[in-house]
């Protein structure tokens, strides 16, 4: 998995690419999020466009990063889930807990509204 980050909206967009199945990305992906929120960037966006294969690590890694942020009074969401990834979001009910959007775009514009 790689990690990249931009900014957008008054967002942080973290990219994530390849299969997202934990290991030191996870500690990667976790010290990220606590930087991004030192630094008072809470509104964060997961770009998971180019994300091939999730595992369950994987899932739990989003669910740490959500929790770490909603406890920070931060807002996270998802933006351009793939059809497998939105199934197991749905199969893991973990649909009901993020918001989910097609675009980047939609899920910025959602910060604002």
């Amino acid at each position: 998995m790689r990690i990249k980050t931009s900014e957008k909206y008054g967002a942080v967009v973290i990219t994530l690419k390849g299969n997202v199945m934990g290991g030191p990305e996870a500690q990667e992906f976790h010290d990220l999020l606590g930087t991004l929120l030192e630094e008072n960037k809470s509104n964060i966006i997961i770009d998971l466009g180019s994300v091939k294969f999730m595992n369950s690590t994987g899932l739990g890694m989003l669910i740490s990063g959500y929790t770490s942020v909603k406890n920070k009074g931060g807002v996270l969401k998802l933006a351009n889930a793939t059809d497998k990834i939105n199934s197991l979001l749905v199969i893991t009910k973990l649909i009901t807990i993020f918001e989910n959007f097609d675009s980047v775009d939609a899920a910025a514009k959602s910060l604002n509204s």
